[in-house]
């Protein structure tokens, strides 16, 4: 049992980001299956664009918005976050060498939740105080999920 990871306690105004999250993390299986199925990688390009445009586009814009605030833009961790951003939301605009840009996707968004969920989200949790934990919770509305069923091409 050793190195079992204990879930992580959030704050109950973090939680929605968490949860869109989730989705992301989906976003990543569902590119490893499609690839492990010989799914296009045209095909896997155009469900990302319509994910990207209308679920991660907006949550990096809430978390910039409501989240990140609370370290400021000097601190490392926001500078390395918004950086990551930018290049997510490059490599999700690109339209060339689609097998690698795809691939990187799936490794660079995955590393990316998982650095939020396990260290930012963490600290901005401890240093929020209850003022912007209360403003985060009233002004950040959960993305609701609604999946794009037109091509599920990862069954």
């Amino acid at each position: 049992m050793g190195n079992t990871r204990k879930p992580l306690k959030r704050h109950k105004s973090i939680q929605p980001f968490s949860r869109e999250h989730h989705q992301g993390l989906l976003l990543c299986w569902k590119i490893r299956k499609g690839i492990q199925n010989g799914v296009s990688y045209k095909k896997i390009k155009k469900y990302n664009d319509w994910f990207f445009e209308n679920h991660l586009k907006p949550h990096f814009d809430d978390e910039e918005k409501y989240m990140f605030p609370v370290l400021g833009d000097n601190h490392e961790m926001i500078k390395k976050a918004l950086s990551e951003h930018r290049r997510l939301t490059r490599l999700f605009g690109e339209t060339t060498s689609l097998e690698k840009t795809i691939n990187h996707i799936e490794e660079e968004l995955d590393r990316h939740i998982r650095f939020e969920e396990r260290e930012l989200f963490m600290l901005i949790q401890e240093k929020a105080t209850p003022e912007e934990l209360k403003k985060i919770d009233e002004f950040h509305q959960e993305l609701d999920f609604i999946e794009n069923t037109k091509d599920k091409y990862w069954e």
